[in-house]
């Protein structure tokens, strides 16, 4: 009986394909327009003045571009406030990574995988709860009067009431606290990744647990750390609620200064310029981050190079 074979058809489609950026198209779009325009608009109402009586419900005049919003935020008493937010969301920054780091990893390598999840959860959902309510939560132990204050003045810790409260240390805590979760769980993603095999592999060759930590595991969690100074250095710097609830005057930040020129005061020109000048600020601390990684670990690979000759030999 003789088999019949059909053609083969054709191994590809001769129909013509949309580009591959169409599956992107709907983020794109969303990007542009909730994001590249506000901050176009934002940079063109700094160029513009303030009008009280618009009556298009934006209190700006386009009409005549200038930098006098710019020079007016050029003040001793923004520049102040300028000063004490990067450094209190740099701190904070680094606080987040020193404490983080340790947690991430005890989640990752030393907890059963049958109690990761749920300790990962008991860790990361407060952080999505209302970040208001958790600030507010912070006015209970540092209130001079609290149950907290009278027990360190009863155990003698203190000789009088705590005077944290409306500082920039009780905006410093605060900030740690609400934006800890946020680096917690990109350390425990890069940390769970690492393939066992290579830490083992350190260990059977003579590397100890710190060097281990420092040669294998440190710099494969490089992206989780990135991905967390990300998460948290750049909205801590936005941050004015925490600023407002806790900080008083001594506390505030560049944030509710902005805040204040948009609601309060009707500026809204000159809180655009700070808003740009702010972003701007971010970008440069964050490249001057970016430039000082990249140069030790330059420094520290040719240091390599160099070392590990004389090791072999």
């Amino acid at each position: 009986m003789a088999v019949v074979r059909m053609p083969a058809g054709p191994t590809g489609s001769t129909g013509r394909r949309a580009p591959k950026w169409v599956l992107a198209g709907p983020a794109i779009f969303w990007y542009i327009a909730f994001f590249v325009m506000p901050i176009l608009f934002i940079l063109l109402y700094s160029l513009g003045t303030k009008n009280a009586l618009s009556t298009s419900g934006v209190p700006v005049d386009v009409g005549s571009l200038s930098l006098q919003n710019y020079r007016d935020a050029f003040s001793d008493t923004f520049f102040k406030t300028f000063r004490a937010t990067i450094r209190i969301a740099i701190t904070a920054t680094v606080l987040c990574t020193v404490i983080g780091l340790p947690v991430a990893y005890f989640l990752a390598f030393k907890v059963q995988e049958k109690w990761r999840a749920i300790l990962l959860a008991l860790i990361i959902v407060p952080s999505f709860t209302s970040f208001l309510i958790r600030t507010l939560a912070w006015r209970i132990p540092l209130a001079p009067n609290g149950t907290l204050s009278g027990w360190l003045q009863d155990w003698g810790v203190i000789d009088g009431p705590i005077q944290i409260l409306e500082t920039q240390t009780a905006v410093q805590l605060a900030l740690v606290y609400n934006y800890l979760g946020f680096m917690i769980l990109p350390l425990f993603v890069a940390l769970d990744r690492i393939e066992p095999g290579l830490r083992e592999a350190s260990k059977d060759l003579g590397a100890g647990r710190v060097a281990t930590f420092l040669r294998v595991t440190f710099p494969l969690a490089g992206p989780g750390i990135a991905a967390g100074v990300l998460l948290t250095f750049i909205p801590m710097c936005g941050d004015f609620v925490t600023a407002v609830v806790l900080g008083g005057a001594d506390g505030n930040m560049v944030g509710a200064m902005i805040d204040s020129q948009f609601k309060g005061a009707q500026n809204w020109p000159l809180g655009s310029a700070m808003a740009v000048m702010m972003i701007g600020a971010v970008l440069v601390v964050l490249g001057v981050g970016a430039a000082m990684v990249f140069v030790i670990r330059k420094a520290l690979g040719i240091r390599r190079r160099v070392v590990l000759p004389e090791v072999v030999r």
